[in-house]
Formats: structure tokens, C-alpha cells, sequence
């Protein structure tokens, strides 16, 4: 029998990423996968900044620039010699890392910080209980290990036992569209700052740098086509824009994938992250991101209520959010698959509208922060916002470059209240008020301004609440009800 907080029940890297956030918090994980390695290949490539901040925060961010490549642009090739380029600035800019890289990166930090992964322990069976989780598990030679933990994180993919075995249903259809990926030195001259997309007559393809001096392509494939070395050159030859040539095809494989998102992402004491909970097509690198942002909307509320700083009932607001986010993210991502395959009229249409969209700006406005993370919306799950937001402050369950959190992250994981105001007004003096009297709730900093109002920060970064002064105390009471013993204020 093997106890533990939290058992998390697959380690590729959202169950890694969870374990690290866990463990860095002191709670006590336990990481089991049914495979005898970890994965190899590089697999998910693109970290945007959301997912990146998770880096930052753990001190991997140096190491993860050090094996990887930095985008500066995406590229859009509408026609030969016709480039519509979106430079990205470091609030939108995504860090390729081959998967592999990722997973070691994770591995060797929760390591560093006391935790194991315990492989080829394979889950056979999940009894969940008012205060805990039992799991039976298999190793190869049919031995058979129990562990209990008080909650429980399914992070063990597409084909999610722990899904299973909690009768979650997983609702959603196969994309009829298959993609070669296809890896290997690349020969001639392209953008390797960019991420570059080929929207031409025969097809889309996509040509990203790879660490090492490799590319990757990946583009929609005909039913039955067979995923060659020699199909990747015709390929490259066909939707490319000449001069490009593979002097050695490393990989070459058929991605296929669904749009599922399963009918919740709790039951009980369990959660699902990842794949486990949500699938859809490659376009646009969101799915390593949307798994990572389930980890850094979960790991605050359950190490809180773990810790004893906040009410489990917090934890009702994961489902609803992160379910709101994945099925915002598989909208989109079947958007995009769905104009990689239009007819050549459509097409032209298509790229027309996007070079009129580019001269306008509205191109950059729209597409990069749908990429980059900065348009996933969160409901008003725990119910803090408030009536309405006044014109000027970002809107709650929204994120915006122009409200940080400072630091990030809090060690402890705290809201962070903005106040604004004159120096020592009425806010400022409110806000430092509460920080005192709730130390391990919130903290507080205050920006000068003429007019007088505050904005809640989340530990995750999206916005709590925003408002006026005369708004306040009915977010000082809101807030107070996610404490273990609400308190009236006073």
C-alpha cells in the first residue's frame, strides 16, 4: 500500500508539469505511468507564453531557450514571392521544444526537488470514497500494487484509463483530415526565424526550425497516402516554395486526431488534464499549451485546499473554466483545419481576404493572440466579478499583458489586488488593509492614477475582478467566501 496528497496517474508532460507544481507548493505526489520509459520524439513542439510562464516560474525558462529555437515571426506565403509576416513580440512570441526536451526538463526538476516517477505500472482499477482514491495497478510481470491518495490526477492521454474507469464520457468525431509529419536537415533557404505556413494551390503545408539545424512539415495528406520519406519530399517539392530539400527524412509519420472534450473534468476527488480531458487537431500548436493551462488552473486550488487556505469548494470552479477554454480552443483549431482544406476557389478567396486583413492590421490584432493564448475567456465560476466592469479595466476571466502579476509566481499562490489611485487614497489604503488582514489571501500593490479603482489578479494570471472604489467591499465579501471559514468583513 503506497499513500500520498495526490496521485497522478500518467507522466508525460502535464502529468509531469502537475507533479513539479504540486511538489514546489509541499504537497506530497505520487507519479505512476504504465510505460518502462519515458517518451522519445520530439512530438509537441510549440510552447506559447502562457505555457512558458509555467518555465519561468519553476527557473527552467534559461535551460528550455538553451535547447530550443525562438520564433520571431509567423509567415504566411499566400502565393510565390507574397509574404504576409506577423513579427511577435516577447508577450506573444512561442519557444519550440521538441516534446522529449520538455518531458526531461519536467522529470529532472521534480527529481531535484525529492519526487520519483514510478514506471510500468500499468492502472487496472479506481475505487473513489468520500475522503480518498484507491487505485490498483499492474506492473508487467503481474504484480500487483494498491495506492490511495486523498485526490487524484488523470493525466494518462487520448485514451484515458483513469477517464474510464470514472464512466466520463468523452463526446466528439474523428477528423476526417490526416497529416504527415515529416522531420529531418533541411536544405536551401527559408525563414528559420518564422514559422512558416505555404498557402498555395496544391495544399497547405507548414515548415517550423527544429533545434539541431532539422525542420519540421506537416501538411493535410489524401486518405490512404502512406507516410514516406518520399512522400514528405513530394510534399516539400509540390506546396513548398522551391530550392528545399530534405537531405535525410528522420521521421515520417500520419497524424490523425479527434475533437472531443469530455462531458466534465471532475468527478469527485479526480481530476483530468490534458489529453485525458480534451483532444482536437494539430493546427496552430494549442494542444501541449491548453493541457498546460489546465495544470496552472488546478495545481493553485487543490495545493490551497490541501494547505488549508482555501475552501474546497474552489475546486467546482476547474471544471468550469477549463472546460469553457478547451471548447473555446477546439472551436478555433477546427477553424483552421477547416480552411487548410478548401477548394481552389474558396482558396483564393481565403488568401485574399487575409492580405486585405494583414494591410489592415487586423490580421496581427486577431490571429497572434488567438495563437498565443491571450483570448481563452473564463466564466465567473468562482463568482467574484462583480456587475459590471467599468470602460478602461480588463474584463473579468480574461488575461492581458498590461496587468502582470508581480512577482510571478506568488511562492504561495495569492491573488494579487492592484489598487489605483492617488498614492495614499482611500484604495490604497483599503487594498493594504486586506493584504494585512488576510496575508496568505492576497497581496496588495498600488499604481498612481487620477481616477480610483483596483483589479483582482488570480494566482494564474487572469483577472478576478475589476472595478471602482464604491465596488470594493462587495468583492471583499465575495472573496472572503473561498476561505475554509468565510468571515464577514468588518
Amino acid at each position: 500500500m503506497n499513500t500520498s496528497k495526490v496521485l497522478i496517474v500518467g507522466a508525460g508532460p502535464c502529468g509531469l508539469m502537475t507533479a513539479v507544481e504540486l511538489t514546489r507548493r509541499g504537497v506530497a505526489v505520487t507519479v505512476v505511468d504504465a510505460e518502462e520509459e519515458g517518451a522519445r520524439g520530439s512530438r509537441a513542439v510549440l510552447l506559447w507564453p502562457y505555457s512558458l510562464e509555467l518555465f519561468d516560474g519553476l527557473g527552467l525558462r534559461a535551460e528550455a531557450d538553451k535547447r530550443g529555437l525562438n520564433v520571431q515571426a509567423l509567415s504566411y506565403h499566400t502565393a510565390p514571392g507574397t509574404v504576409l509576416r506577423l513579427p511577435l513580440d516577447s508577450h506573444h512570441a512561442p519557444l519550440v521544444l521538441p516534446q522529449q526536451d520538455t518531458g526531461e526538463l519536467l522529470e529532472e526538476e521534480l527529481r531535484r526537488l525529492g519526487g520519483t516517477v514510478e514506471r510500468g505500472l500499468r492502472v487496472t482499477g479506481l475505487v473513489t470514497g468520500p475522503d480518498s482514491v484507491t487505485v490498483t495497478a499492474h506492473r508487467a510481470d503481474g504484480t500487483e500494487v494498491v495506492l490511495t491518495a486523498d485526490w487524484l490526477v488523470g493525466a494518462d492521454g487520448h485514451h484515458s484509463t483513469v477517464r474510464e474507469k470514472l464512466g466520463i464520457v468523452f463526446p466528439g468525431e474523428q477528423v476526417p483530415t490526416s497529416f504527415l509529419i515529416a522531420e529531418g536537415p533541411l536544405e536551401g533557404a527559408f525563414d528559420t526565424d518564422s514559422v512558416n505556413y505555404y498557402l498555395g494551390r496544391t495544399g497547405v503545408m507548414l515548415i517550423a526550425p527544429l533545434p539541431g539545424g532539422k525542420a519540421r512539415i506537416s501538411g493535410t495528406l489524401d486518405g490512404g497516402t502512406e507516410a514516406t520519406p518520399e512522400t514528405a519530399r513530394r510534399m516539400l517539392d509540390e506546396r513548398g516554395p522551391g530550392g528545399l530539400r530534405f537531405t535525410e527524412v528522420t521521421l515520417a509519420s500520419v497524424f490523425t486526431s479527434s475533437e472531443r472534450v469530455a462531458n466534465t473534468f471532475r468527478a469527485g476527488r479526480c481530476f483530468l488534464v490534458g489529453d485525458a480531458a480534451h483532444v482536437h487537431t494539430p493546427t496552430g500548436g494549442q494542444g501541449l499549451n491548453l493541457g498546460f493551462a489546465d495544470v496552472r488552473n488546478l495545481a493553485w486550488k487543490l495545493a490551497g485546499v490541501i494547505e488549508g487556505r482555501y475552501a474546497p469548494a474552489i475546486l467546482d470552479s476547474y471544471d468550469a473554466e477549463r472546460h469553457a477554454a478547451a471548447e473555446q480552443t477546439v472551436a478555433a483549431t477546427g477553424r483552421m483545419t477547416r480552411n487548410a482544406v478548401l477548394g481552389p476557389v474558396a482558396l483564393l478567396v481565403r488568401n485574399t481576404l487575409m492580405s486585405l486583413a494583414h494591410r489592415t492590421g487586423v490580421l496581427a490584432r486577431q490571429l497572434v493572440p488567438m495563437l498565443a493564448g491571450w483570448q481563452v475567456r473564463y466564466p465567473d465560476a468562482l463568482g467574484l466579478a462583480g456587475q459590471r466592469t467599468p470602460r478602461g479595466l480588463p474584463a473579468p476571466g480574461t488575461r492581458s499583458p498590461a496587468w502582470p502579476l508581480e512577482p510571478d509566481p506568488d511562492p504561495i499562490g495569492r491573488f494579487q489586488l492592484v489598487s489605483m489611485g492617488p498614492a495614499d487614497g482611500t484604495m490604497s489604503r483599503r487594498g493594504r488593509g486586506l493584504a494585512e488582514e488576510e496575508p496568505t489571501l492576497v497581496t496588495h500593490r498600488h499604481r498612481t492614477t487620477a481616477g480610483s479603482g483596483f483589479v483582482l489578479l488570480r494566482p494564474d494570471g487572469y483577472v478576478a475582478a475589476a472595478g471602482r472604489e464604491t465596488d470594493f467591499p462587495p468583492l471583499v465579501r465575495a472573496l472572503k467566501q473561498i476561505l475554509p471559514t468565510p468571515t464577514l468583513e468588518r
